[in-house]
């Protein structure tokens, strides 16, 4: 008290040198003070950001540490360089202003709430800090914090804002909190998606459903790409096409969503896909198809085994192997297929762990299906389109040695129909074709 009343003698002797007779219950009086208090307290916040605030950064950026420089990019220091102005008006003000004059209270409430968002401020960057530091760790493909210091941040404005009320109008807090329970109902209309958001993100979290960086799909929005951020109220997802889809945050735990990342930790990605074969191409192997086959170096142990299971079975039944209707033969479908199977076995980058299989489908009106099942050992979107096109391109390829042909909508008919004309111009009975006709239009004549 005695420093308080020796600065405000000071002052008002120093006043009284420039204007004499000058009262501290003038009104003058009352806006030198002020006026005088503004102007020191925006010399120490240039003060403190020309000297301070630099000198802090160059103790950051020489230090090993890396949530130092995370609170210098997200401005903590130079948010707290505000409280320093804040602080000399709040303390000041009682000191050189009467509590009767009518503006000590605005000045000493302004001082209060410049205080108080300004440490708001300072400590959303705190919160920044502690998620860019957490995303930076192990931890963060574990389970995301985004959501939480979202709530966090809210909570802290709800605070302020209630503290704010309280200092303008001179009541408790704990008085407001109770007055706006007569307007819960519009409260929970208004953070509706909000309380969701926050319900989901504790879904999320605990039961590891989602994180940044995980490939969804979800059809009914047409989402497809990677998680670029889950927030309080909204989930960002960047899709392949390079677009930004915004979702609601509930709507993960809510709809019906595809998370690849099982795919992603696995040691493969599937390839599922079939070829139609034309059924008019399929047949029963003769004894020169089988010497070609067994030329191949993939199934030719599979063409010898084969040939000395059914030898073997025509011996025991006693069945001539020219009777073609008792006779067992392999099919080039059957034999394409363990073919395929074989070079699958022996292609590098495909997981030999997992399931391999190459299946028949039910026929349908488009062919046979011949599904090539397994699963690339490349994993990364383009790789992973290559291998499977280099596997289809040998499959498409290989169709002919086994004299099997893909469908195509059409395409067996003009097979056939150019079949049946080659046939005809073959035939002995197209020479006569001519000399038939020239006979019967010779009545005509």
């Amino acid at each position: 008290m005695e420093v308080s009343a020796s600065v405000r003698d000071n002052f008002i002797h120093i006043v009284n040198d420039i204007f004499p007779n000058l009262t501290t219950e003038d009104p003058l009086y009352n806006v030198i003070a002020l006026s005088s208090i503004l102007v020191v307290s925006a010399v120490i916040y240039i003060i403190a950001r020309l000297l301070v605030r630099p000198q802090i950064a160059s103790w950051v950026y020489k230090s090993n540490n890396l949530w130092d420089n995370a609170l210098q990019q997200h401005g903590f220091f130079r948010r707290l360089m505000h409280l320093f102005p804040a602080l000399f008006i709040y303390l000041t003000t009682p000191v050189l202003i009467s509590d009767e004059a009518v503006m000590h209270g605005m000045v000493i409430k302004s001082a209060q709430l410049y205080m108080l968002y300004s440490g708001l401020l300072a400590l959303y960057a705190m919160l920044s800090t502690v998620e860019d530091v957490y995303n930076a760790s192990a931890l963060a493909k574990r389970a995301p914090i985004t959501g939480f210091i979202q709530v966090t941040k809210l909570a802290f404005a709800i605070v302020t804002i209630l503290l704010s009320i309280s200092l303008i109008v001179d009541r408790s807090p704990l008085l407001i909190v109770s007055g706006l329970t007569a307007i819960a109902a519009v409260l929970l209309l208004i953070f509706r998606d909000t309380i969701l958001g926050f319900v989901a993100g504790i879904q999320i979290a605990a039961n590891r459903m989602f994180n940044t960086g995980d490939w969804i799909a979800m059809p009914k929005y047409e989402v497809d790409g990677e998680i670029l951020e889950i927030g309080l109220t909204n989930v960002k997802v960047q899709n392949w096409d390079k677009t930004i889809s915004t979702l609601p945050t509930y709507s993960l735990t809510t709809e019906a969503v595809k998370n690849w990342r099982g795919m992603q930790e696995s040691g493969g990605r599937r390839i599922k896909r079939a070829i139609y074969i034309d059924v008019h191409s399929i047949k029963l192997c003769d004894n020169d198809m089988l010497e070609r086959f067994s030329k191949i170096r993939y199934i030719n142990e599979y063409i010898d085994k084969k040939k000395n299971e059914l030898r073997a079975y025509h011996r025991d039944y006693s069945i001539d192997e020219s009777d073609l209707l008792n006779s067992r033969r392999l099919t080039n479908i059957g034999t394409f297929r363990a073919y395929l199977e074989a070079y699958l076995r022996k292609h590098p980058d495909i997981n030999q762990e997992l399931t391999l299989m190459v299946r028949q489908l039910p026929p349908n009106e488009l062919g046979l299906p011949l599904e090539i099942y397994c699963f690339s050992a490349q994993k990364e979107w383009v790789r992973y389109e290559k291998v499977q096109a280099d596997i289809f391109d040998h499959v498409m390829a290989m169709l002919d040695l086994f004299d099997l042909r893909a469908y195509q909508r059409d395409g067996h008919l003009s097979l056939l129909a150019h079949r049946e004309q080659s046939a005809y111009r073959n035939s002995p009975e197209s020479d006569n074709a001519p000399e038939d006709a020239q006979e019967k239009s010779e009545p005509n004549r």
